[in-house]
Order: C-alpha cells, then structure tokens, then sequence
C-alpha cells in the first residue's frame, strides 16, 4: 500500500524567485558594458551614457565652489569642510572633469576676489549663510539633492557607470550625515 504524499515544509527560496533574481541581475548587467563602448563612437553627439557622466561631473565642480564658498565665508569651519571638498574633487575626477575647481580656501585668497572668482556664476560667496549652521544646512541639501539626482541617473546608466555612480551617492549620502552630525 503506498504512503500518502505528505506536503514538505520548504526552507529556502523557491527556484521560481532565484530565478527572477538571476533574471533581473542578468538584465541589469548584461550586455551594457559592450553597448557603453559602441555610443561612446556613435557620431559627435554624445550618448546617454556620456551626458550622465558630464552633468555628474558638474554637479561635483559645482558642488566643490560651493564647498569653497562656505569655507570662505566661514573659516572656523575649514578644517571640517576641506577633507569632504576634496573627496567632491576627486569626485568629479572620477567622472571624466578636467577642469578642477579652484581653492578659496587658501589663506592668501580668503580676502580678496580672485580674477578665477569672477568667472564663477552668480557669486557664491553672496550666497553662503551669515550663520555656521545654516551655511552646513546648506551644503548638506545641496549634497543630499545631488546624491539624489545621481541614484535617479543610475536607472539609465550602462553598468559600469551606474556601479560608479552609485558610489559617488552613498559618498554623498556619507557627506550628509558628516554635515548634519552634532
């Protein structure tokens, strides 16, 4: 007399979501690391892929004079601020900038506008907050928007460009938390 068929508790997951997960990751990094290479030849007009990177890029340019503003502004806090301006320097390096923001925060330059300073746009220096506090407020929004804005971007990337984008977000999402911490 055969036994029942008793149903198993299964431990695991089921072959049907290992193979949606497989699926997916598949289609996130398959084949785009080829593609990547062939728009970068596709004509004069630049790729996807390349008008990402070159707005990411910047948005770190920017994002290091506004850094410089503030350490400008608000000397108390250069010891503080320069080591995460530099890390948003190397930022845009990584994404193909060649023009590398200038230092304000030397001592040398902190008094008078530098013939560079007037190519900026729209003076940062008038647009840092009086107060310490409220000049870290401001550069943290700043980093959490771009952070933002670059986790959006990395939906479209080709694999590659979105590992690295993703990395520059959580850096920036890092710079936030340093920013906001007590």
């Amino acid at each position: 007399m055969p036994f029942p068929h008793a149903p198993r508790a299964r431990s695991g997951p089921r072959r049907r979501s290992l193979f949606t997960v497989a699926s997916t990751a598949l289609l996130v990094t398959g084949c785009s690391a080829g593609s990547e290479k062939s728009d970068t030849t596709a004509g004069s007009r630049p790729s996807p892929a390349e008008r990402a990177r070159a707005r990411a890029a910047g948005d770190s340019r920017k994002l290091a004079e506004r850094y410089d503003a503030v350490i400008a502004a608000h000397a108390g806090l250069a010891p503080r601020l320069r080591p995460l301006r530099e890390e948003v320097v190397r930022h845009a390096e990584a994404l193909g900038s060649t023009a590398t923001p200038t230092a304000s925060a030397s001592p040398g330059s902190q008094g008078s506008p530098s013939p560079s300073g007037a190519q900026r746009s729209a003076s940062p220096t008038a647009s840092v907050p009086a107060t310490e506090k409220d000049a870290l407020a401001g550069l943290a929004a700043a980093e959490r928007e771009i952070a933002d804005r670059r986790l959006e971007a990395l939906l479209d990337a080709p694999a590659e460009l979105a590992r690295l984008l993703a990395s520059v977000a959580a850096a920036g999402a890092a710079h936030v938390y340093l920013l906001t911490k007590g």
